[in-house]
């Protein structure tokens, strides 16, 4: 379904990665891998807005000979995709990532934590990642906190979802740190302020290019700051409905090239 419908190609294209450009099996298919071409050959910027840390986008990189600018861990890491470079970091100050963490740990039982740094991770011995790391730090949190810049403080229960605890976090945080959901079972907690929207947003400041010049599209809850700031923003079929609710527009399911499909009627 179509809510509106943009009929010229907008100078930014800022896309997730997980759910939305990404098939269920981990890949990028050809017909996206052309789209995002022809976005680039019609002389506007591709953007990569996801959750992920640096340390994974080596892969998206391989599949998409993707170039330029990324911003990964929800807005807190700012990567250079050619020089595999950090441009710019925001991390939760040790000390209140300790309090908080002792805060959930005291007010939700059986949680176990995780630390993204970039190309760093750690994680308590009984938190299950995704993403295993050979050169990981396994600790308890005090030491993970302290030892490692937190981009993300990562929030597991086993593999049990956490959206019945989400707003008791959101409270423990306060001010003192921004709290979003990428998956049912995952929270993830970054510096006060960080967001999507607000690297995005910079970003596009640099380069001179306005909301209205952007298409965003997404698929969980950590995309609605975005989808909030940019002009035109697109839910693949599979999203959570809180985003397909704040779309301007809804498009196929990751695993059938619903931004490809997008992207092929901007860019002709």
């Amino acid at each position: 379904m179509v809510h509106s419908l943009l009929v010229s190609g907008p100078a930014l294209v800022a896309t997730d990665l997980d759910g939305t450009l990404i098939r269920s099996d981990g890949t990028v298919s050809d017909r996206t891998r052309m789209a995002l071409r022809r976005v680039e050959d019609a002389g506007a910027t591709v953007v990569f807005v996801t959750g992920r840390p640096t340390r994974m986008m080596a892969d998206i990189v391989r599949q998409t000979a993707a170039t330029g600018i990324a911003i990964c861990a929800n807005g807190a890491l700012v990567y250079d995709l050619d020089t595999c470079a950090p441009v710019r970091r925001t991390v939760l100050e040790s000390a209140a990532a300790v309090r908080l963490a002792r805060a959930i740990r005291e007010s939700v039982p059986g949680v176990a934590f995780a630390v993204e740094s970039g190309h760093r991770f750690g994680r308590e011995p009984d938190f299950r990642t995704m993403w295993p790391d050979p050169d990981e730090l396994v600790a308890g949190f005090t030491e993970l906190l302290t030892c490692l810049p937190t981009a993300k403080l990562l929030v597991r229960r086993g593999g049990a979802a956490m959206t019945d605890v989400y707003e008791t976090i959101v409270r423990l945080a306060g001010e003192e740190a921004a709290v979003t959901m990428s998956s049912s079972d995952l929270i993830e907690i970054s510096g006060p302020g960080v967001s999507k929207a607000v690297a995005l947003a910079e970003l596009a400041g640099d380069r001179g290019i306005l909301p209205g010049q952007v298409i965003a599209f997404g698929d969980m809850p950590n995309d609605l700051p975005m989808f909030g700031w940019a002009g035109h923003c697109v839910a693949v079929a599979n999203a959570h409905p809180e985003v397909l609710a704040a779309a301007d527009e809804v498009t196929a399911s990751n695993d059938e090239d619903g931004v490809a499909q997008v992207l092929e009627r901007l860019y002709p």
